[in-house]
């Protein structure tokens, strides 16, 4: 029996088997889109007069043809990428392995990237993608450039903006009551004057000849009057300036927590990997070797990624937060605040309290050098790399 086998039987079941899975490529023309079993029959194929029409219309306009195989490799590229894995970072070659998986795929030998690495290049020149290169091979980066996306994208920094302006006015508004206070106190530290009364307006002037007596009369009564006046007035005057001091010093505490406050809630993230810090390695995902290991953050990778290099070693990791932790100095060494209201700053440890866990930290640099901030958790500053 001659020509193919029939329906139903068991060649025609054992041929639909064979070519249901992935062949292989170089056993297939593009042109024709038809995929050969073996190498016998891709010769057969290319000897028909069917793929010889095809070969004289490709050899008619042979460019017109690579950019059009060129593109639907490249369109169902990135939409399996975005649809796949979104704005997600992912290894090129994965993307492609997926790709190719489907038995209907485009083959790239047919476009104008000959290797992988043509191609990723091309989309970061296009800017489809964001590239990078790392020791595991190529990465990619949808861009998103749906309006919608883009939408959302513009109301979010829109809301950020809109949340630091509200930050920048209450500094102002706490800048204006600090100076306020500082002018309210130059002005009590003036000397105030106050009217001189009699206590008596009866007192009965007499006059005597005799000077010698009448000064040793005078003279007690006088300084006494006077001494009585004095102590009255210096007693109402440290009084007046106690209250003053108290209030003033009060009113500063509040602005000063009040702007702490205001820090606080804008600095407070959940992200606190920061570059140049020292930390620890708390996993043991990677082995004892690197458990409780120190290093270096040498660069945040998507804020929640960092690459650490160890300390006294050239070995570099790529790891989560998670599996990290902030290294605690011992006093007078430097320090960096990661989270909370005074982010970013970089102080010296000044005291440590082992049993609440917390410790006092002097600014050494920037407009707020000098400030001693107690209470600081463990958590919120780290070790900083020298």
């Amino acid at each position: 029996m001659g020509g193919k086998a029939e329906k139903g039987t068991p060649k025609y079941i054992a041929n639909k088997i064979k070519a249901k899975g992935l062949q292989k490529l170089r056993w297939y023309c593009q042109m024709c889109q038809k995929q050969c079993r073996d190498e016998n029959g891709f010769k057969c194929h290319t000897m028909s007069e069917s793929h010889q029409r095809q070969l004289l219309l490709f050899a008619d306009n042979a460019s017109k043809y690579i950019d059009q195989f060129s593109k639907e490799f490249a369109d169902g590229y990135i939409e399996l990428l975005r649809r796949q894995f979104g704005t997600k970072r992912v290894n090129a070659n994965k993307v492609y392995q997926d790709y190719i998986s489907n038995r209907d795929h485009l083959h790239m030998n047919a476009t104008q990237w000959e290797t992988l690495t043509e191609f990723v290049k091309w989309l970061g020149r296009e800017g489809k993608c964001v590239v990078d290169e790392t020791e595991k091979g190529w990465f990619v980066a949808y861009i998103d450039r749906d309006p919608a996306a883009i939408a959302a994208q513009e109301a979010k920094a829109k809301k950020e903006k809109m949340d630091k302006d509200d930050q920048e006015r209450m500094l102002e508004f706490i800048q204006k009551q600090v100076e306020r206070g500082k002018k309210e106190s130059t002005r009590a530290e003036e000397p105030s004057y106050s009217e001189f009364k009699r206590e008596s307006s009866q007192e009965r002037v007499t006059l005597n000849l005799n000077l010698k007596r009448k000064t040793e009369d005078k003279k007690p009564e006088l300084s006494a009057s006077a001494l009585k006046l004095k102590n009255k007035e210096e007693s109402s005057s440290k009084k007046q300036k106690t209250e003053e001091g108290k209030s003033r010093s009060s009113a500063l505490d509040d602005i000063m927590k009040m702007e702490e406050r205001a820090k606080e809630k804008a600095n407070r993230k959940d992200h606190w990997l920061a570059e140049g810090i020292v930390v620890k390695i708390v996993t043991k995902s990677l082995g004892d070797k690197f458990y409780k290991r120190k290093g270096v953050v040498e660069k945040v990778v998507d804020l929640y990624g960092a690459q650490v290099r160890l300390v006294d070693e050239k070995t570099r990791l790529k790891l989560d937060q998670n599996h990290l932790e902030t290294v605690i100095p011992s006093q007078g060494r430097a320090v960096r605040f990661v989270n909370g209201a005074y982010r970013g700053e970089v102080g010296a440890m000044r005291d440590i309290d082992t049993d609440n866990f917390c410790c006092d930290v002097e600014i050494s640099e920037g407009p707020l050098t000098g400030r001693l901030v107690k209470n600081v958790q463990y958590e919120d500053i780290s070790k900083l790399a020298t």
